[in-house]
């Protein structure tokens, strides 16, 4: 009995060692990163730490036999199971999942060298003849989700009216520029960047056609610099609440295509680190090189973008979006990489600065989409010039929404919603009172 009980200790040791082995090789692969040590090094040491430790466990979990030949029968075993063990992780640790190819340009893309340091992706629709004073630019969402091509497209058809357009990728995103070191990104440059972009247009003011993170950034823009601004839209409007995520809770798809692996994530930024939840395959298990991703992203973003590249996270990114069940999917694709991770929580102020805004706002909801009502309504009460409009069925590319772009930029009064709960109908989330 003494017997069995010593070797059932030795097992539940030995499972409680190799458990701890991918905590303790994450753990020093963190470490190293904090010290500033290179890609190469981090993650061999942290492999080399995690495969020791592994060694142990199976030490402990196989009970070593009185016999010469079991001694060595045993040996092989743990010898085949480590070798092979660690030798999966390696691979799937070291090696790079499938990612996008670059970008192609689209029709008449230029690019603007922006005194911010910003290189940014934009193309410019000009009327025969210019007869609006005022520019419009587009200001997409995520954190970086851009669709430059179809964008372009759609509000391209607002040059008729005599408007110059501009339609941008916002730095990190579509087919701007990446930092190399993620903490760059942030709220304060993109509205720097829009401020630069004023100035080098040639523009006294703005009107700004802004959609799910884009409001936000387009309400601190109204709120930095109130007197350029002759009308801003928002559409789908996310981010001015506080408390709400700094990034889109990420599901992992049902049926993920081409067998690459699934992030299941919710970001924010805390002390300009950029936190992830958990990282899981597409069988349900822990993914070694996501894994590594998400732990180094909790200590250095750099570390983390030296280790895996935005066009890598990207495609990640993309996989999950797609796949995601949601009732009211986004049309746009094209993820940027650390951008989309990176926290854009409105700060405490913002709210208060938007209360003396007068520029005319028009807000858009549509009868199904991925932002809440609450958010929607949370913008209302902070613009006191806002006006709600519902859509009802219609998208954010229909005619129906054209038509309101246009009557509310040419002064003509829309239709607004005066209600405070959503319509009967609404297919979106509703969100925190």
């Amino acid at each position: 009995m003494a017997s069995f009980a010593r070797l059932a200790g030795r097992a539940v040791a030995g499972a409680g060692v190799l458990a701890l082995s991918p905590v303790l090789g994450l753990a020093t692969l963190a470490g190293m990163a904090m010290v500033g040590a290179e890609p190469t090094t981090f993650v061999v040491t942290g492999l080399a730490v995690f495969g020791s430790v592994f060694f142990l466990g199976l030490l402990l979990c196989v009970p070593r036999p009185r016999a010469a030949w079991g001694r060595w029968l045993r040996a092989a075993v743990i010898l085949g199971v480590e070798t092979t063990v660690v030798w999966q992780v390696s691979v799937a640790t070291l090696r790079p999942a499938p990612y996008h190819a670059p970008l192609a340009p689209v029709a008449g893309q230029r690019e603007w060298r922006l005194p911010t340091g910003s290189e940014l992706a934009y193309v410019r629709l000009a009327p025969k003849r210019v007869t609006r004073p005022d520019p419009v630019v587009f200001l997409h969402g995520g954190p970086g989700v851009a669709d430059l091509a179809a964008s372009s497209a759609f509000l391209g058809k607002l040059t008729a009216d005599g408007y110059q357009v501009y339609v941008y990728d916002q730095l990190g995103a579509g087919r701007s520029a990446r930092l190399r070191d993620p903490r760059g990104y942030g709220l304060t440059r993109d509205v720097e960047d829009l401020e630069a972009i004023r100035q080098a247009v040639g523009a006294k003011r703005l009107n700004l056609i802004a959609q799910d993170y884009g409001a936000q950034l387009a309400a601190a823009y109204l709120a930095a610099h109130p007197d350029r601004v002759a009308r801003a839209v928002l559409s789908s409007p996310a981010g001015l609440s506080q408390g709400s995520p700094a990034a889109p809770v990420l599901a992992s798809p049902s049926e993920p295509s081409q067998g690459a692996p699934a992030w299941e994530s919710q970001g924010r930024e805390a002390d300009g680190k950029v936190e992830v939840a958990a990282v899981f395959g597409r069988d349900g298990t822990p993914d070694p090189r996501l894994l590594a991703v998400s732990t180094l992203l909790r200590v250095d973003a750099r570390a983390a973008h030296a280790f895996a590249g935005d066009r890598e996270l990207g495609a990640y990114l993309d996989l999950v979006r797609q796949g995601a069940p949601h009732p009211c999917p986004a049309a746009a694709t094209g993820s940027g990489g650390y951008v989309a991770l990176t926290g854009r929580t409105a700060p405490g102020s913002l709210r208060l600065r938007l209360s003396g805004v007068t520029a005319p706002v028009l807000i858009v909801k549509g009868g199904c989409d991925e932002q809440s009502w609450a958010s929607a309504m949370s913008f209302r009460r902070a613009l006191p010039s806002a006006t709600l409009a519902y859509l009802g069925g219609s998208t954010y590319r229909s005619e129906a929404y054209l038509g309101l772009l246009r009557a509310f930029l040419s002064g003509r009064p829309v239709p607004a919603y005066e209600g405070q709960d959503p319509p009967p109908g609404y297919r979106g989330p509703a969100g925190a009172s």
